[in-house]
């Protein structure tokens, strides 16, 4: 597929403020959105990256099967974990798969409601990014449950031996709180793919994709009152989906912050990992529409402002988190707690200060980087800075999970945690599956929503977008 990227003659235009100002790439038609993005599925012409890649990632699904498997015959004891360290990368991943999927409602969600239609090229991945990351996540309480035969037992379901959850459990709050985030999340995306998948079957010439197309469609014909009902659904969906952004998360470090254990007993935890959610979810998704950006040749479509401003966000929420791992370290030492400043101190200097630190270098200073416009809008770079996050944000949850299991209040309670090889082998499959599901989904559904894609060539966003008027004293400094 032919690339697109902007010659030297036609850079991207800029806005007084100084970041790129296009949200649709120049000569754009509604004819063209639709055959560019609808071909991608109905040709299925895919590039070599693609078939590599998926190849990849389905290797290490099987991984991922055979590690459970084995799991199931063996037990949770082939894992690393012990006493103390009773959680491990289970609930490691647990916690970094759901922010991960905190990504998509925020973009589709918040900034539907908020009228911000820079999210109009990436929603509809961040979406299908959510329910592939819930998945992955929803994996792990119930594989570290040790019978996983009986993980419905969580569930509030009449019974004959009368048994009921024990409902001041927060994996029983895990339950309800990721089940209704995954059920809003998958209405969500659906409702949003009806308009496309009638486009599909219309531009179908094979008679079993126009059944298929068809059937998902639910009998779509653009009238009217079609588009009524589904303005209206949509935004009452996004309404739901919206407060889930806030809510799951909290829920999730409830986990901890209802123990006495240092390092976990702290009330700033809700915010923190809301905040902790949203960076690493925006950064996986740089991490994965850049290089699908360049493969598929969508830099019309997934343009330099859409980049600048998913930066712009990471950044923003990066300083948030900063902000929670400043308040810690105060809280420790003003609370004048001996147990808390030892947390800090085990921190800082026990047997894996080096997390810590490698955590601190990858949130904290290199995503400064982003201050910087030109870090902003190169892919190379903001891939390269969001890629850091990810492994920060994962080491965030090592550092939460093991360094505060590790030492506890009686240094009989003391103990080493090492991973084995089969905690890794289910990580690196949790990572075969998510792609797995990515990979077939850009395969057989369009990645993009053409949609609300057609909505913005309508409305001649396609033209360089002036942005914010300044009064003319600060418009002269901003173009300095």
């Amino acid at each position: 597929m032919p690339d697109s990227t902007p010659s030297s003659n036609d850079r991207e235009p800029l806005s007084p403020l100084g970041y790129p100002a296009r949200l649709v790439g120049p000569g754009e038609t509604l004819g063209s959105v639709s055959s560019k993005i609808g071909d991608i599925v109905l040709k299925g012409q895919h590039p070599r990256g693609w078939w590599v890649g998926f190849g990849i990632a389905f290797l290490l699904l099987m991984v991922f099967l055979f590690s459970i498997t084995y799991l199931f015959y063996k037990g949770t004891g082939i894992w690393g974990i012990n006493m103390p360290v009773a959680w491990g990368f289970a609930i490691i991943n647990f916690v970094w798969w759901i922010g991960i999927g905190h990504a998509g409602p925020f973009i589709s969600a918040l900034l539907l409601l908020v009228f911000q239609k820079w999210r109009n090229s990436i929603n509809r991945f961040t979406e299908a990014m959510t329910l592939f990351a819930v998945s992955c996540a929803g994996m792990f309480p119930i594989l570290h449950l040790g019978r996983p035969w009986v993980a419905y037992w969580i569930i509030p379901y009449p019974n004959t031996m009368g048994l009921w959850p024990q409902f001041r459990s927060p994996l029983v709050w895990d339950v309800f709180a990721v089940s209704t985030y995954f059920t809003v999340s998958v209405l969500f995306w659906y409702v949003g793919l009806i308009p496309d998948l009638a486009t599909l079957r219309d531009r179908s010439t094979a008679r079993w994709k126009q059944i298929v197309f068809g059937l998902g469609a639910l009998g779509w014909r653009g009238s009217a009152v079609h588009w009524q009902r589904y303005k209206m659904t949509y935004l009452l969906l996004a309404g739901l989906a919206a407060p889930l952004v806030l809510s799951v998360h909290s829920v999730v470090s409830f986990d901890f912050s209802v123990a006495l254990t240092p390092g976990w007993h702290s009330t700033i935890f809700p915010p923190f990992f809301v905040a902790g959610a949203i960076y690493s979810g925006f950064a996986m998704v740089l991490n994965i529409i850049i290089p699908v950006r360049k493969i598929y040749g969508l830099q019309a479509y997934i343009t330099d402002r859409t980049l600048n401003n998913m930066a712009v966000v990471m950044l923003t929420v990066g300083l948030i988190v900063f902000y929670g791992y400043a308040s810690e370290a105060f809280f420790a030492w003003f609370s004048g707690d001996v147990y808390e400043r030892y947390m800090m101190y085990n921190r800082l200097a026990g047997p894996y200060a080096w997390s810590y630190y490698a955590l601190m270098f990858c949130n904290v200073v290199v995503p400064q980087a982003l201050w910087s416009r030109r870090v902003r809008t190169t892919p190379v770079l903001l891939f390269a800075v969001a890629f850091f996050v990810n492994i920060g944000m994962w080491l965030e949850r090592f550092v939460i999970v093991v360094v505060s299991l590790q030492r506890e209040f009686l240094p009989s309670r003391w103990g080493m945690y090492y991973p084995t090889f089969w905690d890794y082998a289910t990580f690196a499959g949790t990572l075969g599956l998510f792609f797995t599901l990515l990979f077939l989904f850009i395969r057989f559904l369009p990645m993009i929503s053409m949609t609300e894609m057609r909505e913005l060539v309508a409305e001649g966003v396609s033209e360089p977008v002036r942005g914010p008027q300044l009064p003319p004293v600060f418009a002269e400094l901003a173009k300095r």
